[in-house]
C-alpha cells in the first residue's frame, strides 16, 4: 500500500482542498486527561463544514474527477454526513448531485443536504440504499462517489492526520470511529507513511462492527443488520480498500456499546461544551472504557468526526433514555 499512498499524497490531497475546508482546532481536555492518565486532546471535526471530517474526502474526489465525469453529475449514498459534504462539495464546484439515504436517516441530514442543493432520494436501509444507489448512478449515467472506499476519498481525510502530527508532535496514539472506514484508512495510511510510531486505533459501535469482523476473517465482509445509535458509524460493511489499509497500519479495532456512547456524548457536552453527534463520541467512549492501550507520559488524541445530531435524538440521550438498542 505504501506505493499507492507515498507520504507526497497527503501532502498534494490537503494542498487541493487547502482554503475550502477547516482546519479544525486540537484542543486539550483536563477532565478526559484526569480520567485517563494521559494528556488528552480533541481533534473537533465536529466543527468541520457541513459539521464533519466528510468534507475533506467529497471535496478531494470531485476535485479530481476528469471535467466528463463532473458534467454527467454526481451521486452518492449516505446516512447523512456524507450526502451533506458531497451535496456541498458538488454546489461549490457547479455540479449537480443525488443522494441516496436510508429512509431512516435523520431528519435534520436530510434537510442539510437538500439545502446544500441535492436532490434526495430516501430507499430502503442501509443495505437497499447502498443497491440503489449503483442503479440510478447506472440508469441516470451519474459519476458514482463512494463515500468511503476510494483512494481519492482517503487521500483527502488523511488531511486530519497531517494537522493533528503538526499541532502535536509529541502525540502517541490517535482514536478513530469507524464506520465504513474512510476516515480511520486515511488517519493510519498517513500515520504509516509519516509516523508510523503513532498508534492509530479505530472504535465501532457493537451492532456495527464490520471493520471488526474484516479483521478476523481476513477480507472485507458484508453485514446483514446494523443496529447503532451512531448513524455516522452504520456502514453496512467496510470498505475493500479501506479494509486492506486499516489492516496494514492500524494497531487494532475495538468496539463500544449504544449506551457507552450516548454517556459519552453527554461527558463531551457538559465538560468540554463540544456537542458531537454518536458516531462523534465513540472514540472516547472507548477510551474511557479502557479499551485504547494507552502509553504513560505520551499523548493521545480522539478525532470527534461529526456534529450532526438529531435534535429529537439528542433530548432523548440528555433525558437518559438512550439505551443499547439504539433507541
Amino acid at each position: 500500500m505504501d506505493d499507492v499512498f507515498p507520504p507526497s499524497r497527503f501532502h498534494e490531497a490537503r494542498a487541493l482542498i487547502a482554503g475550502s475546508v477547516h482546519r479544525t482546532p486540537l484542543v486539550s481536555s483536563r477532565y478526559l486527561t484526569e480520567r485517563v492518565g494521559v494528556p488528552v486532546f480533541l481533534k473537533c471535526e465536529n466543527l468541520q463544514k457541513t459539521g464533519a471530517f466528510k468534507v475533506r474526502g467529497a471535496l478531494h474526489r470531485l476535485l479530481t474527477l476528469s471535467d466528463e465525469d463532473r458534467g454527467r453529475g454526481v451521486i452518492t449514498i449516505s446516512a447523512g454526513n456524507h450526502a451533506q459534504a458531497t451535496a456541498w462539495a458538488a454546489s461549490a464546484a457547479g455540479v449537480p448531485s443525488v443522494v441516496v439515504m436510508p429512509e431512516k436517516a435523520s431528519p435534520t441530514k436530510v434537510v442539510a443536504s437538500r439545502e446544500y442543493g441535492a436532490e434526495v432520494i430516501l430507499h430502503g436501509d442501509a443495505a437497499a440504499a447502498f443497491r440503489r444507489v449503483r442503479e440510478l448512478a447506472e440508469e441516470r449515467a451519474l459519476t458514482f462517489v463512494h463515500p468511503f472506499d476510494d483512494p481519492e476519498v482517503v487521500a483527502g481525510h488523511g488531511s486530519v492526520m497531517l494537522e493533528i502530527l503538526e499541532d502535536l508532535p509529541e502525540v502517541g496514539a490517535v482514536v478513530v470511529p469507524v464506520g465504513g472506514g474512510g476516515l480511520v484508512s486515511g488517519i493510519a495510511a498517513a500515520g504509516g507513511a509519516l509516523r508510523p510510531d503513532v498508534a492509530v486505533w479505530g472504535v465501532e459501535p457493537e451492532g456495527a462492527n464490520a471493520m471488526s469482523r474484516s479483521l478476523a476473517e481476513g477480507h472485507a465482509v458484508h453485514l446483514d443488520a446494523v443496529s447503532t445509535i451512531a448513524d455516522g458509524l452504520g456502514a453496512p460493511m467496510a470498505g475493500e480498500l479501506n479494509h486492506r489499509l486499516v489492516a496494514e497500519h492500524c494497531r487494532g479495532v475495538v468496539q463500544v456499546s449504544d449506551r457507552e456512547i450516548a454517556r459519552s456524548l453527554v461527558t463531551l457536552l457538559e465538560r468540554t461544551k463540544l456537542l458531537v453527534e454518536p458516531a462523534g463520541a465513540a472514540g472516547v467512549a472507548a477510551l474511557v472504557a479502557g479499551r485504547i492501550p494507552v502509553e504513560r507520559g505520551r499523548s493521545v488524541v480522539v478525532v470527534l468526526s461529526g456534529g450532526n445530531v438529531d435534535r429529537a435524538l439528542l433530548a432523548r440521550i440528555l433525558d437518559g433514555e438512550a439505551d443499547e438498542s439504539g433507541i
